[in-house]
């Protein structure tokens, strides 16, 4: 009981950092027992937010889990090659058990585990003392309950692995536990959510759901596919019967019986298709869409909108913008002439040049410029790309003023996802043809204005084969900045290949070889101008002789790699090699940090090959 009062108490404290204003008018549940709580349906919201209220902690969502947890890929990369800097280390897939960064007693791993404990005693409370088989509003927060939980530890296991399994709530001969097979936590989150989706009403079905800081029907069961595929797809395993004694692993698929795609694919699909069919999200227009998401504008879920979930900081709270938004130096936009923020990490270079010249995406997800003290537009070097989904002067509605914080939600899942993991799974179930449909529903829009392009280029699609290397590629033009990219490679065996490929290309783009020859046919020089508000640059697009009218010119913007200093510039060998120091195969998870092993009483230890104390 004690326990219970505690983390209902804590959830009104902690009302600041969730964007739900109900929230901070609700009565103190603190003088009440279990049985009162969790009959009553604004009280057990309260608790609901409470779990939430974790993913705002200092160390754990907003500061530590999300800046890091998706670098590097083939698409998306640090931006900063220091091998000493220790942020650079966990991007670098050299990140150690005493990584200053993470090894901390209220890091993402102690703060996850906080929030599913919370959850357990929601799920636990409500079961008990909700009636949830006879009242719908309880059994949506039951549902939203298990699905948070699911969630949570979908990115445990992105983080770590092999991880604890506590499905329950903590008891005095439970506060140790080792961790368990992930192939077993696995199948309980798809079973939860089996049970939960039924009980969540879709986007805009109900007052919560017209919410996308509120978990609805159509997100849990985007989790499902995700859960699905991540549980059947290749990862690095402990040998089985070996998960937490020190195993190196072995980048494979499961051997269980129940986590076959035979078997989970076609129920992630149905869940997908369901989805779809039920016509409560839709696609919006890819620039749109991307401006009100800087500009705090993607909270409303239901028919004609995109976004499905989002981690509910509050306008106050998160590091989104702060860490991903095209860079700015000292301009107004984001803080002022003192403040530099943003740009930590962005698209690999070659990334602009590998896009169609007609998909809209290009230009939105590629910025090769930055703000600086004069509130204009410079460019920044071939070496150095933002990701332009996330801009400091899109945050019209709630402006950035300075601070670690930007208020900005980051978006969990959106209905692209939905569409992309159908026409995946769809296609290895033998379903061609409907896989085509859902991946020209995405390409149509990457291509407004230009339709035909994305019919004739998804009409010539001949078979299985060519239909799964368009979906990879397809998949990285679409999510680009959004950090899922590194997981797609790992559960489809391909990480270290793909990254591998990717130096190749950069070096290919330094040199303008093939396939980037064709690029640049001015020396390596470019020029450009600003159009307004728009930085125009000539030379990126296969231009032969120097532009008529006034120019700013960046000599050898391609191939500079020595200044007059002798200092390494431009795509540099060292930079390209060190988008990962060591094999990110076996170094896909991160450790076990030492603060954990040190709390945990020796039941918690290392495995891939990292340390333990």
């Amino acid at each position: 009981m004690k326990k219970i009062l505690y983390i209902l108490s804590a959830a009104l404290v902690a009302a600041a950092a969730v964007s739900c204003e109900k929230f901070l008018d609700s009565e103190s549940p603190s003088t009440f027992d279990a049985a009162t709580v969790y009959s009553n349906y604004s009280l057990t919201e309260n608790t609901i937010f409470s779990i939430a209220q974790s993913f705002g902690e200092t160390n754990n969502y907003r500061g530590r889990y999300l800046p890091w947890i998706g670098l590097n890929s083939d698409i998306e990369w640090y931006n900063t090659f220091k091998p000493t800097d220790e942020k650079y280390q966990i991007a670098g897939y050299s990140l150690l058990p005493n990584n200053a960064q993470l090894n901390l007693d209220n890091g993402p791993f102690a703060k996850m585990y906080e929030a599913i404990e919370r959850a357990n005693l929601v799920i636990e409370g409500v079961r008990e003392y909700g009636n949830p088989a006879e009242k719908a509003d309880m059994a949506y927060l039951l549902g939203e309950a298990l699905t948070l939980r699911a969630m949570i530890y979908y990115d445990l296991v992105r983080a770590w692995g092999d991880v604890p399994a506590r499905f329950t709530s903590t008891t005095s001969e439970t506060i140790y536990v080792a961790k368990t097979s992930r192939d077993e936590i696995f199948k309980q989150l798809l079973a939860d959510l089996e049970e939960a989706i039924p009980y969540l009403p879709y986007p805009g079905q109900s007052a919560a759901t017209l919410r996308t800081d509120r978990v609805n029907k159509m997100f849990a069961q985007g989790l499902y596919a995700r859960i699905a595929m991540m549980a059947s797809g290749y990862a690095l395993r402990p040998e089985d019967g070996m998960v937490g004694t020190g195993d190196l692993g072995e980048n494979r698929l499961t051997n269980d019986p129940d986590l076959q795609a035979s078997v989970l694919y076609p129920k992630a699909l149905n869940y997908l298709e369901e989805a779809i069919l039920s016509g409560t999200a839709s696609l919006e227009d890819f620039e749109t869409y991307w401006k009100n998401q800087s500009n705090h504008n993607n909270l409303v879920a239901g028919p004609g909108h995109e976004t499905l979930y989002v981690i509910p900081f509050s306008d106050g709270r998160g590091r989104w913008n702060f860490t991903f938004a095209v860079r700015s130096e000292g301009s107004s936009y984001a803080g002022g002439a003192t403040v530099t923020r943003g740009g930590d990490a962005g698209p690999v270079p070659t990334m602009w040049f590998k896009y169609n010249p007609n998909d809209v995406r290009r230009d939105v997800t590629c910025v090769n410029w930055r703000w600086n003290a004069d509130d204009e537009q410079e460019l920044v070097g071939i070496q150095k790309w933002y990701f332009g989904k996330y801009r400091w002067e899109w945050m019209e509605n709630h402006p950035y003023t300075g601070g670690n914080d930007d208020g900005v939600k980051p978006v969990v899942m959106r209905y692209a996802d939905i569409l992309l993991m159908a026409a995946e799974l769809a296609n290895e179930l033998g379903g061609l043809e409907d896989a085509k449909d859902y991946l020209l529903a995405v390409r149509s829009r990457a291509f407004k204005g230009h339709e035909e392009m994305a019919e004739d280029y998804v009409d010539a699609i001949g078979g299985a084969d060519e239909m799964f290397d368009a979906i990879v590629d397809e998949r990285a033009f679409e999510f680009c900045g959004e950090m899922t990219r590194k997981f797609d490679l790992i559960r489809w065996g391909m990480l270290k290949e793909k990254m591998d490929e990717a130096k190749l290309e950069m070096k290919a783009l330094r040199n303008l070889a093939p396939p980037f020859d064709h690029v640049n046919l001015l020396g390596g020089d470019v020029y450009w101008q600003l159009d307004g508000n728009k930085v125009v640059i000539y030379g990126f697009n296969g231009e032969a002789v120097k532009p008529a009218g006034v120019w700013e010119k960046k000599a050898e913007y391609f191939n500079k790699i020595v200044d007059s200093k002798g200092a390494d510039t431009g795509l540099y060998d060292a930079l390209i090699e060190g988008i990962y120091a060591e094999d990110p195969e076996q170094h896909m998870f991160w450790p076990i940090f030492n603060t954990t092993m040190i709390n945990s009483q020796g039941k918690i230890k290392n495995d891939y090959g990292y340390d333990n104390l």
